[in-house]
């Protein structure tokens, strides 16, 4: 199925390769859910001659060809290793077997050690022969100021509601979609993930809003939460935070969806909401198993339960 709202990035692509003058390196970046490694399987499939789409795709596949690469973390590792670049840089160098060229794309880019980042330099400033180096991150704030530099960056944004909502009814007509694409940010597929977690994610929001107005513990909280996957629970965290900021910098009197009211927003510590976040994000990066998930779950809910007043004990567990 066709992602509508990738036409105008999918248009310029096009005209600038009619023009020749693609880049040889690209950054695509954007929130979780707005399809941007559907864009890269595009690019990557138009670059080696094997697409018939005009659009990215829902579901995508990732093209099989002989001259592209496709890295991401080791299935037992959180990060992208300095051995899967230099394997990458030396393939780089080699003949493309059917002529078209040569592409990788590196999923999420964030994910790259410093010494894997390290390697790519000289082949994002001097790529070898036809390449094309696609980079796709979630987070761009975690990547190396000398890889963001030598990008060319995409960025991309969610749809209006009203287009992600047609979207997904015809997806999967006559599904309740309101309420879960609010929870993904506006972000129509990570709002397919949210309507199947909808129970969850109403449920943790029902004891956010309790712990903000002192009505909730947050150990018993964090023991409820730390059954949850990982993963979900600090994509929801940060989400969540993120529109508690907007409200609070914004003015507003309530959250949407949270049932935060004026008297919460006024007891929280504002000044301390991004570094909150920031500590979210950051905790969405390391690697699975490297902290206690209910101790660290623990320390961030006595935080918001207190208004954010001292974060200077919460560390990374």
């Amino acid at each position: 199925m066709d992602i509508t709202w990738h036409s105008e990035f999918a248009s310029n692509w096009l005209a600038a390769a009619e023009q020749r003058r693609l880049p040889h390196a690209v950054l695509l970046s954007g929130p979780v859910g707005v399809g941007k490694r559907a864009a890269a399987a595009w690019i990557v499939a138009q670059k080696l001659g094997i697409v018939t789409e005009n659009l990215p795709q829902y579901p995508f596949d990732r093209p099989v060809h002989a001259d592209l690469r496709w890295l991401e973390p080791p299935e037992d590792k959180a990060a992208i290793l300095i051995d899967q670049i230099r394997t990458l840089v030396d393939d780089f160098s080699l003949t493309s077997y059917e002529g078209r060229g040569k592409a990788a794309v590196i999923e999420p880019a964030n994910a790259m050690t410093n010494n894997a980042a390290n390697s790519l330099l000289k082949t994002l400033e001097e790529p070898a022969g036809d390449a094309l180096l696609i980079l796709v991150a979630d987070r761009t704030g975690r990547l190396p100021a000398t890889i963001f530099s030598r990008c060319q960056r995409i960025e991309f944004r969610v749809p209006a509601a009203n287009v992600g909502l047609a979207w997904l009814d015809r997806l999967h007509p006559g599904g309740l979609w309101a309420e879960p694409l609010r929870l993904a940010g506006l972000a129509p597929i990570a709002a397919i993930a949210c309507a199947e977690q909808i129970d969850t994610s109403t449920a943790m929001a029902r004891d956010f809003t309790a712990l903000a107005g002192g009505q909730a513990s947050p150990i018993d909280v964090a023991a409820t939460w730390a059954k949850i996957d990982p993963p979900f629970v600090f994509e929801w965290l940060a989400r969540n935070v993120q529109a508690v900021a907007r409200a609070a910098v914004g003015g507003s009197h309530r959250v949407q969806g949270l049932g935060i009211g004026e008297s919460v927003l006024q007891r929280m510590d504002s000044r301390n909401l991004f570094c909150y976040l920031d500590i979210i994000n950051r905790l969405r990066g390391q690697a699975k198993g490297s902290y206690n998930v209910q101790l660290t779950l623990e320390g961030l809910l006595i935080d918001w339960a207190s208004g954010l007043r001292d974060l200077s004990r919460q560390e990374l567990r």
